[in-house]
């Protein structure tokens, strides 16, 4: 069976200045990554991109870019 998925998955915030330390910021990331990859994302396919801004703010995105057609298999016994 192939599902035809041509949108990514995206995970985005953007915190203001003092919401956020380097310590907090990498466990949001991690989070984030983990939420994408539970999600059936491979650690390949999930792209992380973290914008510091000159105000101090911090735009995190961390997006799963799909193919266009997943090869999905059979759940085993269906």
């Amino acid at each position: 069976m192939t599902l035809f998925q041509p949108e990514p998955v995206e995970i985005s915030t953007r915190m203001r200045p003092g919401d956020w330390t380097e310590e907090s910021l990498q466990e949001l990331v991690a989070k984030y990554q983990a939420e994408l990859r539970e999600m059936g994302a491979s650690a390949e396919a999930v792209v992380t991109d973290i914008s510091r801004n000159d105000d101090g703010s911090v735009s995190v995105i961390v997006s799963w870019n799909k193919s266009d057609i997943v090869e999905t298999r059979p759940k085993e016994g269906l």
